[in-house]
């Protein structure tokens, strides 16, 4: 229990700059002043990560490092989402408890939820928050999250798990087998005793070297990402599956799926949208043959979760666009494509990198932000070389053309 000393000195220092506050408190002895900047820190990480839990009084938070590691709650409820769809309602048990972030919102999606954790102090923490979060329906368990659904007599509609990702010696790992519990060791038993089983995995990993490594039965992958950066890989494994694999990819609301096996895409909120000719996911795309005397009207970058899912094709025939070349991961089109997922740029002027070329096309424009894909030079040594400062309103994407010609488009970001 926190002393009122450390509570008055918490409450006193809420929006504090963590650093100059550790310094200038130092010398006390009154106040547990590790625990109080741990709280300190936490609230201030969850307001702009976990809202609602920031907006509960008393809710403990673990050391920093543990607060920018746990999944926000966009993704949290997300996972939610996808629990519900799948197997709401009975019995959710969550293996590798944790911090209880995905937890706290899943368990909302079943009648009742079982929160599995090895390490003491984090059940008590768990125990406190999920009470002042008002989750009625939970139970917290100290122990082995494989060994509890091993003895357990209960049937579980889902079971959760997020394999601690360091090694023994507490390095960094991505690799499945390598992560702790070993999903691929412990699948069998999970299955025994649910109809489902949710894996949430790096980012880093290759989604089909996952599904290779889980080996069967892998119903749905979900590529997650918030504000265009890629969050997490979800899996998604049932005891009965007798559906093609399902690809999901995620960025803030925009959200479509897509069938490698049949190759059809669908936007999530139009799930009756088929896709009229229907190809392999490594089919080849159309590509553009650029034409640099002749702008095209628009750009579009894919967001983050199409760019790890690698569906370029898909997308191209889905919504129009034509691959600038197989290896940019950029499109162009002549029309408007509605809803693309990801950035959408007016393409205002192209330019190759001749040097009375540049000068022409770029007049007077003194700043730009500058991406490169596909192309010889890195960012940096492209803005040297154009003399450009970063920022403003002008994108230039620096890229390579299906005949490897080496091409600049000058763009604005389209307006609706």
């Amino acid at each position: 229990m926190t002393c009122r000393k450390t509570a008055e000195f918490i409450q006193a220092h809420a929006d504090d700059d963590i650093r100059t506050l550790a310094l200038k408190a130092g010398g006390r002895e009154d106040i547990d002043l590790p625990f109080a900047l741990d709280q300190i820190a936490g609230r201030q990480t969850a307001r702009r990560k976990l809202p609602s839990w920031a907006a509960t009084e008393g809710i403990t938070y673990p050391p920093h490092i543990s607060m920018e590691q746990c999944s926000s709650e966009q993704t949290a409820r997300y996972k939610a989402d996808v629990a519900r769809r799948i197997a709401g309602g009975g019995l959710l048990i969550d293996i590798t408890g944790g911090f209880g972030v995905d937890f706290s919102f899943m368990a909302r999606a079943f009648d009742t939820a079982v929160y599995v954790e090895r390490q003491e102090h984090l059940c008590a923490i768990a125990q406190k928050n999920l009470a002042l979060l008002g989750a009625a329906n939970c139970r917290i368990v100290n122990g082995d999250g494989v060994e509890h659904v091993r003895t357990t007599t209960r049937h579980a509609s889902m079971i959760y798990a997020d394999p601690a990702r360091r090694n023994s010696n507490g390095g960094r790992t991505y690799a499945i087998g390598d992560c702790t519990p070993d999903m691929t060791e412990v699948m069998d038993t999970l299955l025994d005793k649910t109809d489902h089983v949710m894996i949430k995995l790096s980012p880093m990993l290759d989604w089909h070297k996952a599904v290779s490594d889980i080996g069967r039965n892998v119903r749905e992958v979900h590529i997650v990402s918030a504000a265009n950066e890629c969050k997490e890989l979800l899996l998604v494994i049932s005891r009965e599956c007798d559906r093609p694999l399902t690809v999901f990819c995620a960025d803030d609301d925009n959200v479509i799926s897509y069938t490698p096996e049949t190759g059809c895409l669908t936007p999530a909120e139009s799930p009756t949208h088929t896709d009229a000719h229907p190809q392999s996911e490594n089919g080849d795309g159309t590509e553009d043959k650029t034409d640099p005397s002749r702008a095209p009207l628009f750009l579009y970058e894919p967001n983050a979760s199409i760019m790890k899912a690698g569906c370029f094709a898909l997308v191209g025939r889905r919504y129009g666009v034509r691959q600038i070349s197989k290896d940019s991961h950029l499109f162009i089109s002549d029309k408007p494509a509605d809803n693309f997922p990801g950035r959408e740029f007016t393409v205002e002027a192209m330019t190759g990198m001749n040097k009375k070329e540049l000068k022409k096309t770029l007049g007077t424009v003194t700043q730009a932000n500058i991406a490169t894909r596909n192309f010889p030079l890195s960012v940096a040594e492209l803005r040297r070389r154009l003399r450009l400062k970063d920022g403003g309103d002008t994108y230039i994407f620096a890229t390579t053309t299906a005949d490897r010609k080496h091409i600049l488009f000058i763009c604005k970001r389209k307006t609706t």
